[in-house]
Formats: structure tokens, sequence, C-alpha cells
């Protein structure tokens, strides 16, 4: 089965989906600091990348899949000090991931998927929020994989699972696989390795790249990063977005 760029279709197009079950799936990002080194929309490029691996898995199934244009806007108050950042009110992100599966499941879709590659977390509790109300409201099921819990997370890379992962070798390693373009290389290679996690610092009730041990707005170990392991992280996040989205379309089967 094809995949769609829904961006790219016409109406008719959309309409004339003809199979039994499509998918929708909205990549999810923000404008927010990632270092020196990386651009400002490197958790859109990574959650596009994320959806396009799904996607393609998803299709290999028999399911078609419409890729929606990318939600690049979220709530981001760890990063709020860096110049460049945008943070947006909460309640919008949920209302538009909400009236995103309003939209798509009126036409047809069996599912909205969100492939979220931002991570604060007053974000995660946005979409933990449309997931929740949009099933009390009867929308069509939203799946929201949240890599910093398991089952998905520990299929991560280690810097990843240590917490210390905001552009260091985990992110940085995916743009390098995606945009090579637009990463400051130079930058990167001279950058020291920052252990500081960002999960302990938010147990800890930090607030801020910069009080969680971040002031340059990264953390982890940018310069080691490759374009190799960047291709298999997106690979794996293909895998963990199809098998979040076949879970929930296999137990609609069930019942």
């Amino acid at each position: 089965m094809p995949v769609h760029q829904l961006s790219e279709l016409t109406w008719r197009d959309v309409r004339a989906l003809g199979a039994e079950r499509w998918v929708a799936v909205l990549p999810v990002g923000a404008v927010e600091a990632h270092g020196p080194h990386l651009p400002l929309d490197t958790d859109g490029i990574i959650a596009r990348a994320m959806a396009r691996a799904g996607a393609e898995r998803l299709a290999g199934r028999d399911l078609e899949v419409v890729i929606l244009p990318t939600l690049a806007y979220a709530s981001a108050p760890f990063a709020q000090d860096f110049a460049g950042t945008v943070s947006v009110n909460p309640v919008a992100v949920t209302a538009i991931v909400q009236d995103a599966a309003r939209s798509m499941g009126g036409q047809g879709a069996a599912v909205l998927a969100v492939a979220n590659a931002h991570l604060d977390p007053m974000h995660l509790g946005c979409l933990y929020r449309a997931v929740e109300e949009g099933a009390s409201a009867g929308l069509v099921p939203i799946v929201f994989p949240d890599l910093t819990r398991k089952p998905w997370a520990p299929r991560l890379t280690e810097e990843f699972r240590s917490g210390a992962a905001h552009a260091g070798r985990y992110e940085s390693s995916v743009i390098m696989a995606e945009r090579p373009d637009l990463v400051r290389d130079d930058v990167r290679q001279g950058l020291v390795p920052n252990p500081a996690s960002l999960s302990d610092a938010i147990r800890e009730g930090k607030h801020s790249f910069e009080e969680a041990g971040g002031p340059d707005a990264y953390f982890g170990y940018p310069a080691e990063a490759t374009a190799e392991e960047g291709r298999e992280t997106v690979r794996i996040l293909g895998e963990i977005l199809e098998e979040a989205v076949m879970a929930v379309l296999d137990e609609g089967v069930a019942e």
C-alpha cells in the first residue's frame, strides 16, 4: 500500500481512500534550542523520520497511510530562556491533537498515530490528556507511544535511557542521518560531554535546561554521534510506531 503526504493530496484524493482501514500519522515536534550545533527544528526532523519509517512499515502490512503536516509548536518551558524557542499554551496542543483525530476519524481513518519527538514533561502531559479526553469523547483512537516509558524506552540507546540525551549523541546522530546539512559539525565535534540527566533533574523539581545543568542547551555526548547510529535509531522508532498502531488495530478487530 502507498504512503501519502496529506499536504500533497487533493480533497478528492482523500475522499477516494478505499482501504477498509487507513492510518493517519501526525509528526509532533517543537521549535526549541538544541545546543549550539543542531537546528531549532531538531524534534520536528526526528518526528518526521519516525513517521516516515513507521508509515513504511505499516504500508507493508497492506494499510494505507497518510502522514499529516508536522505539528511544529509545543509546550517547551525547559528551553524557553533560549533564543528561538517557541513555547505555546499546553491547552492548545491538546486541542490540536484532538481536533486532528476528530477530523481524520470523520474522514475514515481508523487511528491517529502520534509520532512524537518532543519530551518536555509538560508536553507529554498534553499528549496524555489528548489520548484520555479523546477516548472519553468517542474520538478515533489516538496512539501515542511515549518513548520515555516502557516498553519503548529500553529499546533506544544507552544515552537516551540515561536521561542525558537532549541534543546529545542520540539526537545528533539522527540529524546527521536525516539532515547533515543542518548540523554545525565543527561545533559538535568540539563539545565536551555533559552527562547531567534531564530525567533526574525533572524528578528533583528542576524547571529549565540551565537549572538541570545544561547552560548551552545540550546534554549527553554529541561529539560521539554518527549517522550510522542515527539511521538505526530511526529504524527502531519506526518499529515502535508500527507496533503501537497495530496493537490498537488488532484490539479493535478482536472486539
